[in-house]
């Protein structure tokens, strides 16, 4: 969305990312826009892994970057995280060609790290060091909340009119409600969602002791639960849910293409976003949760902090990190059809008032006006 806005305001732009399911081609252009990819590591646990991924996202970044400037050369580098190394890039082509820099924060990476890995050792500070270094380079930053914000205000030290909150919400011209589909509820009358990466800190084991709680105490053999998407967390989320014995109730589709997902979230009574409360979720905005509120569904989450600010009245709130408040919470609003209904009500209409990327795309676009003035060949 952040590339077609551009596109759509005279921008000619290029994109590097990874390859993806549906999205092998290495090179190719659509509505206007150049994506160049490149292969990268599947995603594992530990500090090697972790270091294998992001030497190679590196290393092509740097390549396609050095191809894409031969062919088309560009006026700025619009760098995103994770990897919060990409300031090697963007800095060489600000030094050596005077190309401007944009941040645009997704991550706060540090405490990514502690939520991944449970320490601050020697990893942590060269995350830190990674950051203070990428906020040095940026000329302007783009955070994804007011929380992210004030980090960068504080320990990016960036000034306030230099910083920009855009955040990453759907379209809903694309993103939009459709009829439901019985055939995802596998036999049983009720469907709960959840998509989103599988990993350490998603908290999806505790969303698994939920429903063991909701199957085994509460003795409920009406509710299936789809768990959407992909990430080095599956195959052991997978094992848990054979050991509690939870096959039949769980569903491990995997990663699916849009439209399916649309589908498939739209076939359900409720959402559920069980990331724990830890100083990184707290302060994250989770693009599940807008998605949700997009297809009008209720949400039932942790209470955290920008999780409360982007669904205020679509959501319930269970206590931080209590498996079993969260079981009741969503139990709850399985049986109050009226309530999941207002709620997903309600999320729409902050969705479409104030949430949906047609009220992001002018902030974007400040942001992109608070750039050092140089001579302007308008690529990015």
């Amino acid at each position: 969305m952040e590339a077609t806005t551009l596109h759509a305001a005279g921008w000619e732009v290029s994109i590097i990312c990874p390859t993806g399911i549906g999205c092998e081609a290495h090179h190719e252009v659509l509505q206007g826009i150049h994506i160049y990819r490149h292969d990268l590591p599947a995603e594992e646990h530990g500090l090697r892994g972790y270091a294998r991924e992001y030497a190679s996202a590196l290393w092509n970044e740097l390549h396609l970057a050095r191809r894409i400037w031969h062919e088309r050369p560009f006026d700025v580098v619009h760098i995103c995280n994770p990897p919060d190394l990409l300031f090697l890039v963007a800095g060489w082509y600000k030094v050596v060609h005077g190309v401007r820099v944009i941040f645009d924060q997704h991550d706060i990476m540090p405490e990514l790290y502690e939520a991944k890995f449970g320490r601050r050792d020697w990893g942590y500070a060269l995350v830190r060091a990674a950051e203070r270094l990428t906020f040095a380079t940026a000329d302007v930053v783009i955070s994804t909340n007011q929380s992210y914000r004030d980090v960068a205000l504080t320990r990016g030290r960036k000034r306030p009119a230099k910083v920009f909150v855009v955040r990453s919400a759907p379209d809903l011209q694309r993103f939009c409600p459709t009829e439901p589909e019985t055939r995802f509820l596998r036999g049983r009358p009720h469907l709960v969602g959840y998509v989103g990466v599988m990993g350490p800190q998603e908290g999806l084991d505790y969303l698994l002791r939920s429903i063991d709680r909701i199957v085994r105490v509460d003795g409920r053999d009406d509710i299936s639960f789809m768990l959407i998407g992909d990430g080095p967390s599956r195959t052991s989320l997978q094992d848990l849910t054979h050991e509690l014995g939870l096959d039949e109730y769980v569903e491990f589709p995997g990663r699916v293409p849009d439209d399916e997902l649309i589908r498939r979230l739209c076939s359900c009574d409720l959402c559920v976003n069980p990331d724990p409360k830890n100083p990184f979720n707290d302060a994250s905005t989770m693009n599940k949760i807008l998605e949700y509120m997009s297809l009008g569904k209720a949400v039932v989450q942790f209470d955290l902090k920008e999780g409360r600010r982007s669904a205020a009245g679509a959501s319930v709130y269970a206590l931080p990190n209590d498996d079993a408040d969260l079981a009741h919470k969503i139990v709850s609003c399985v049986d109050d059809s009226e309530a999941c209904a207002a709620m997903g009500q309600a999320g729409i209409r902050r969705m479409s008032e104030e949430l949906e990327w047609r009220h992001q795309a002018p902030r974007l676009m400040q942001a992109y006006g608070a750039l050092p003035t140089r001579p302007r060949r308008g690529r990015t």
